[in-house]
């Protein structure tokens, strides 16, 4: 199986760039396991978003939302936010 390419739609980027370098640092382990496998049914979402999955952080309350492009092989990250707002999945909602 081929490692997908990560990329950041220019407003999750922005939200990235935000982040504590400790917030960053736990995405980017649970990332390199999802550009291998990104599709985990376990983090799918439903509704609007349900050809997304999302990462969670619980310790420190933030959601990462991404959607795999399979035709291109990319996992493209459309937000990230606290999860007690449900920011990340309203913005990742919009930026479909």
């Amino acid at each position: 199986m081929s490692l997908y390419t990560l990329q950041f739609d220019p407003r999750a980027l922005k939200e990235w760039r935000g982040l504590d370098r400790t917030i960053q640092t736990q995405f980017k382990k649970v990332l390199a396991r999802r550009l291998e496998t990104p599709r985990v049914e376990a983090a799918r979402l439903s509704g609007v978003l349900s050809d997304c999955y999302k990462i969670k952080l619980r310790a420190s309350g933030y959601r990462l939302v991404y959607r795999v492009i399979d035709s291109q092989i990319i996992v493209l990250v459309l937000a990230i936010g606290e999860r007690n707002q449900s920011r990340a999945c309203e913005q990742a909602g919009k930026r479909l």
